[in-house]
């Protein structure tokens, strides 16, 4: 991940440095006829790093957790958004039901399960 994100900031410092020397050339006649391509250019590599960084990276989270919802089972080591462990009891639609260690059992949205503790790091 670092190294992808070094690669990037020195893709984007290129980038800038080309953008700035390109937009300073000028025609004989006093028109820029590279202005107008230089900015498309640009405006297209600088998307193209967005997605890169940004949207790319947040799908993939959001597919990896679609999955992980999807894949509860009753008996899966748990670790809610709140911080809580516990063990998945029951499962609905919307709500799961977690065995927390002293025994207690409470409900929860399925949405607010942040990870499986086997996948912790």
């Amino acid at each position: 991940m670092k190294k992808t994100t070094a690669l990037i900031s020195v893709l984007l410092a290129v980038l800038l440095i080309g953008a700035v020397a390109l937009g300073g050339c000028t025609a004989a006649d006093g028109t820029d006829p590279t202005s107008l391509w230089t900015m498309v250019i640009f405006l297209v590599l600088l998307f193209a790093v967005f997605w890169f960084l940004i949207i790319r990276p947040q799908r993939k989270r959001q597919q990896d957790q679609k999955d992980l919802l999807s894949n509860l089972r009753p008996g899966d080591k748990v670790v809610t958004i709140g911080g809580i462990y516990g063990q998945v009891e029951s499962l609905s639609e919307t709500s799961i039901i977690l065995k927390v260690e002293s025994g207690t059992m409470i409900r929860l949205a399925r949405r607010s399960i942040a990870y499986k503790q086997d996948q912790m790091v």
